[in-house]
């Protein structure tokens, strides 16, 4: 195949400063859980996108001095000449692939809390630690800024060293020494780093200057800024300051890289933004400066890329989800394979991690992370061991990958399904409000397995342990899913509730269904997750009055780790749902439901005309069950394993149950072991 010629302009060359991408594809800066703690595998991630076509590959924040240390999270280090190893390897795997490397140089002040090197927080202002940590960060004096300066500037020659091409200037507002010296919120100084714009952008323009002297010889120097940083706890801000900025530094730095204050605005949910959703901000950039500009906005539409750039938006199509997603999306629009792309469906469980402090891992790509501990790339997998015939049952999220990856293996694999239409829960959530992107996960699939001679699906076929012992497959793969409990059991219940034979009980699965509760309607979210919030989104625009009830202190309270839950709160709140959090459900009476205070136990009852329970799950493994409890039966049949995977194991997120199907996929006809199913990046001891 061949490349459209409409996206021509998306492989031109483009020059910064001394250097030339091949192509205007950027993976911009972004955290990955893996950094200074897992280098091998960050190095090996990063490389994988080179090979994949990415014209410059990123590093993330990577701490410059011992005051930088943003501990507990792990990001990247370069403090002294020790950590250039580090870099040497991953610049080493980027550039065998014809790829420009960028490492954005960090301190972030007052977000430090230095809880590993137990330096004393330092930031524009006297300000206290803003993770969550109960120290202050003591104000910079004139000493402290020319250390900052220096210390900034060593990294960047360490950068150089290190083999970087890029080297990045961070002055994003909220996570930047320069960015809190350019707020109008934080810096509270009264000498000529404070008050004026000229004087809160003194530092920036001092550190552009320093770098691009040390550096700027062979190096290009880069600037990540805020254009949207707000001048007031409204949210409000300031587009004549944002374009002053810019127009006073314009000529400096050999590209400018533009991002929003919010990392929920910057790594916008797909639920409360569209693809290039940032357009409205950052669209002055360009005719401010002669320099090229890279933007983000979870581009995977090359039509949108097109439009951005021939629209003079932006210059290069800056990605940090989407190259996660699939690491070979260049690529694939080069060789006319559109098609084939793993599209990012802005779920941000690879944003997760970061809040987790774990390596990353994305719903559509079951592979990242794992490029370097088991060896898995994206694109490419071993072929089939043997002539055995696999039989995979349920089309959810894990059947569904499992299929694709052993079909593109060479197995003959066919796969059967309930129901009429193939996706599971990934059909039934997409057609909720706001989660028509996350049908992706089955519509990638769905395509690769459609072009598959060695595949053949079944619709409609549900499955006895009679008929599987029949088919005589070698390998039995259940993927059935799992279905949703009504009877109150979650994380903060373990027991059942009590429940009045009046009050109607739903579950998501009757919500799928199509079944309509009766208002005033109760949603008793003890998931936490982003269903219980949707479907009381759902409920309440089709016109019923409802109430969310939760255990935790908020709202969809593990969204937080995907940037998502104050924009879910923001939407309940605005179309009137009522919140009731930190209580848990009690029980279900007659036209009542009855809850529980769980700090201090106080009791009172709500109206309830229905009630819906979001709560635990149970998987759907009673095949499963049935087929072991004839084990001679299973012998006879030629049925070399029988085994559970996603849901049916165990129910987990989307992302796990992908995740699954591809693991039982890869090491189908692998031998069992008891070690450790993946290389570990050891610590090395120190002679005393």
């Amino acid at each position: 195949m061949t490349r459209d010629p409409r996206y021509d302009i998306l492989f031109e060359p483009i020059e910064i400063g001394p250097l030339t991408a091949r192509n205007r594809f950027f993976q911009v800066p972004h955290c990955n859980g893996m950094g200074s703690s897992f280098p091998s595998s960050m190095a090996t991630m990063r490389g994988m996108k080179a090979e994949g076509g990415w014209a410059v590959v990123c590093t993330e924040e990577t701490e410059i001095h011992p005051t930088s240390d943003i501990s507990p999270y792990i990001e990247g280090r370069l403090w002294n000449d020790d950590d250039i190893p580090v870099y040497d390897r991953m610049n080493e795997l980027v550039h065998l692939h014809g790829a420009l490397t960028g490492i954005q140089l960090s301190h972030t002040g007052h977000r430090d809390p230095c809880l590993y090197s137990r330096e004393v927080p330092m930031s524009v202002s006297a300000l206290p630690i803003s993770v969550g940590y109960p120290v202050q960060a003591r104000a910079m004096d004139k000493a402290d800024i020319r250390d900052y300066r220096r210390w900034h500037r060593d990294a960047a020659l360490r950068a150089k060293r290190a083999g970087f091409d890029i080297i990045y200037t961070y002055s994003r507002s909220a996570a930047s020494m320069p960015g809190f010296f350019l707020s109008r919120q934080l810096n509270k100084r009264t000498d000529e780093y404070g008050g004026s714009l000229e004087n809160r952008a003194r530092l920036l323009r001092e550190v552009l200057e320093d770098t691009k002297e040390a550096v700027g010889d062979t190096c290009a120097v880069a600037i990540r800024h805020t254009v949207d940083d707000p001048i007031g706890r409204d949210g409000a801000y300031d587009p004549e300051e944002a374009r002053d900025v810019i127009e006073m530094l314009a000529d400096i730095p050999d590209l400018w890289d533009v991002n929003m204050k919010e990392w929920r605005r910057d790594s916008m949910p797909s639920r409360f933004g569209p693809e290039g959703s940032q357009e409205d901000l950052v669209s002055f950039v360009k005719a401010v400066t002669g320099k090229p500009v890279v933007g983000v906005g979870r581009f995977t539409s090359p039509d949108t890329m097109v439009s951005q750039i021939k629209r003079g938006i932006l210059d290069l199509i800056g990605a940090a989800r989407p190259s996660i997603a699939d690491p070979f999306l260049p690529q694939k629009i080069e060789e006319g394979r559109i098609e084939d792309i793993r599209e990012c469906i802005g779920c941000n469980i690879c944003v997760s991690a970061d809040s987790m402090i774990v390596p990353m891992r994305c719903t559509q790509n079951p592979t990242v992370g794992e490029e370097w501990r088991k060896g898995w790339h994206p694109e490419q997998i071993p072929e089939k061991e043997s002539d055995d015939t696999v039989l995979v049952v349920g089309a959810g999220p894990a059947g569904l990958e499992c299929t694709r990856a052993l079909g593109q293996r060479g197995y003959q694999v066919t796969l059967a399904e309930t129901r009429q239409e193939l996706g599971g829960r990934v059909a039934d959530e997409s057609r909720l409000p706001g989660l028509a992107e996350w049908g992706r996960v089955r519509d990638y699939r769905v395509e690769q397995i459609s072009r598959m001679p060695n595949v053949e699906v079944y619709l409609d076929s549900r499955l006895s342990a009679e008929h599987v012992r029949e088919f005589g497959f070698a390998r039995v793969v259940l993927a059935t899913g799992s279905s949703w409990r009504r009877d109150g059991v979650g994380q903060w219940r373990n027991e059942p509730l009590a429940v009045s034979e009046s009050t109607a009980v739903f579950t998501p699965n009757d919500i799928y269904a199509g079944k309509s509760p009766a208002g005033p309607v109760i949603v008793y979210d003890d998931d936490r997750y982003y269903l219980g919030g949707v479907i009381a989104e759902k409920l309440r625009l089709d016109g019923l009055e409802v109430t969310l009830v939760t255990p935790a202190a908020n709202v969809s309270a593990w969204s937080e780790a995907t940037l998502e839950q104050k924009w879910i709160e923001d939407r309940l709140y605005d179309i009137g749902v009522e919140i009731v959090e930190k209580h848990g459900l009690v029980g279900i009476g007659d036209g009542e439901v009855e809850i529980e205070h769980v700090r201090n136990g106080e009791r009172r009852t709500l109206e309830c005309g229905a009630a819906v329970l979001v709560t635990a799950r149970i998987p759907n493994d009673a095949l499963y069950h049935d087929l072991m409890a004839d084990p001679d039966g299973i012998e006879k049949a030629g049925i070399k394993s029988v085994t559970r995977i996603g849901d049916c194991l165990a129910p987990t997120i989307i992302a796990g149950a992908v995740y699954a199907g591809h693991r039982y996929a890869r090491e189908m006809e692998a031998p069992p072991s008891d070690d450790v199913p993946f290389k570990r990046e050891l610590p090395t001891l120190e002679k005393t």
